[in-house]
């Protein structure tokens, strides 16, 4: 008789998991991971404490920079933190609403897999679902009417942040700059947020312009320049080092004399080129030379150097300019414009003020804040308060807030899961019942009996009252479009969206090969 030898087909240090402990991994991870964030849901959400191993301390309940700054090793985790990065990107707002439902999901596609339910049928039975939620979400939508339902969306967005106590005056700062870049396609990365410590929270201004955290190059030259021709620029104002290597042999003083007042002769060319084409102010992408900065300080010209790339960008478009990349050919058509150009000092903090601008396409949101981590919240809210008016802009479609759509988007699924044959109903029933996590989550992080809640959400539902949620300022049921609790349809839709297709692609795993980087050494056999 042959004996048989053990195949070994992977090296030893990969370990697998099969099957049903597969998919029961998986989905633990991916609801711990939504556990995690649950509590920061809603206005009355908690906040997260994250210590880095560098000891900074992050406060937030933002639920994108949470997920980011914890180290998760579980590759299903990760990809939980993939789908509020999407949202992040996207929107703006909805990221703690994405991992939610992706984990609810999970979990309630657990239960049909106890009941024995083949993955691939609830995997069929939820992107209909899906499908079916983006159809009946447009048919839910109210259009966009006038500038106060921004400012309503913008304030929404950031109840619950550390912005709440000053929400009014941060969402008039949205709208206004929001409307001042309007054109057909608005791009959130043209609304620069800057920060000045010191001050209230409700100081915080807008600036129809762009703040930089520069300082003039040279202390001689005017801290203040008004009705400016500014020059915006790539091309160096210094000398250029050779690419490849170069020496020059000097024998006497008069040739290293010459060399030396070749050199500032160039360097006076360049700037003389600069003084004569009329510019008072220049900003350079690159370095500026201790020469070239006298020279334009003699002329009474304002320089910074080493601007940022995205900061010429926004240059470009709030002053009207171009950038120059050579020195050639100046000429004034090439000049931005503003009223003022301005250095001014915050306690040690130098800053560059480009106010005053005609027509800008480019603003700044100036943040005043007690310290740092203070303005870092009040920076994240801002971010959600403009992901949500642009997307509201963009679309013009926004839904009722408090739960409301969700609640009456479970309703109608369940009528649409009537229609359906096979076991893919039971699937589309479970993901309506996800969905119901949103409201019961509210109620639950304010206090309130989230039983209680629901049971009267499903009742208001039912006698065709769509607009009804949890107004967590009364803690009451009402109409929450009438009460100003409002979101731009594009967060419902793309958290939906992506929290269903992680769950089926989490779902449909069965096998999971993981390399280990490093065999841990096993302790030598002890000898009889």
């Amino acid at each position: 008789m042959v004996e048989k030898q053990p195949v070994y087909i992977m090296p030893e240090n990969v370990s697998r998991t099969l099957g049903k402990d597969a998919q029961r991994n998986n989905i633990l991870a991916a609801k711990i991971v939504a556990d995690i964030v649950k509590t920061t849901l809603g206005p009355k959400g908690m906040d997260k404490m994250l210590v880095d191993s560098q000891g900074n301390i992050t406060v937030t309940n933002d639920g994108v920079t949470i997920l980011e700054e914890m180290e998760l090793d579980h590759p299903a985790a990760k990809m939980m933190v993939e789908i509020a990065k999407t949202q992040e990107s996207e929107v703006g707002d909805g990221t703690t609403t994405a991992a939610l439902l992706a984990g609810t999901f999970l979990d309630y596609g657990e239960k049909l897999l106890d009941k024995r339910i083949h993955p691939t049928v609830i995997v069929k039975g939820y992107r209909l679902a899906a499908e079916k939620s983006l159809t009946l979400l447009q048919d839910m939508s109210f259009p966009v009417e006038n500038s106060h339902v921004l400012k309503q969306i913008a304030m929404t967005a950031m109840t619950g942040k550390g912005a709440e106590g000053d929400k009014e005056v941060l969402a008039d700062l949205i709208v206004r700059a929001v409307d001042t870049i309007a054109s057909d396609t608005i791009d959130p990365e043209y609304i620069k947020i800057a920060k000045v410590k010191g001050d209230r929270i409700a100081d915080s201004e807008l600036i129809q312009g762009v703040v930089l955290d520069k300082e003039r190059a040279h202390g001689d030259m005017p801290s203040r320049i008004e009705r400016a021709q500014i020059l915006l620029t790539d091309a160096a104002l210094e000398l250029r080092n050779p690419e490849s290597e170069a020496r020059i042999s000097v024998s006497t003083p008069e040739q290293l004399e010459s060399f030396v007042a070749s050199e500032e002769r160039y360097l006076k060319e360049m700037t003389k080129k600069i003084i004569e084409s009329g510019a008072n102010v220049v900003f350079c992408q690159k370095g500026i030379d201790d020469v070239a900065q006298y020279y334009l300080a003699k002329a009474g010209i304002f320089a910074s150097r080493r601007v940022s790339k995205s900061d010429m960008e926004k240059l470009t478009r709030a002053t009207g300019g171009t950038v120059v990349s050579t020195l050639a050919e100046l000429n004034a058509s090439q000049f931005g414009e503003a009223e003022m150009v301005e250095e001014v000092k915050h306690g040690e903090q130098s800053l560059t003020y480009v106010r005053g601008c005609k027509n800008p396409q480019s603003v700044t949101i100036l943040i005043r804040g007690s310290s740092e981590h203070v303005m870092d919240e009040i920076e994240r809210a801002l971010h959600d308060g403009l992901g949500d008016v642009v997307a509201a802009v963009r679309s013009r479609k926004i839904v009722a807030g408090g739960g409301a759509v969700e609640v009456e988007l479970a309703r109608r699924l369940r009528e649409y899961a009537r229609t359906l044959g096979g076991r893919e109903q039971l699937a589309v029933d479970e993901f309506a019942r996800a969905l119901e996590i949103i409201p019961e989550t509210l109620a639950e992080n304010a206090g309130l009996d989230p039983i209680e809640i629901l049971t009267e959400l499903k009742k208001r539902h039912e006698m065709g009252e769509v607009t009804a949620g949890l107004n967590l300022f009364t803690d009451k049921v009402e109409d929450c479009l009438k009460a100003g609790i409002i979101e731009p349809l594009k967060v419902k839709t793309q958290a939906i969206a992506s929290a269903s297709e992680v769950a089926t692609m989490i779902l449909r795993i069965d096998d999971v090969l993981i390399s280990a980087k490093q065999m841990e050494k096993l302790p030598p056999p002890e000898l009889d």
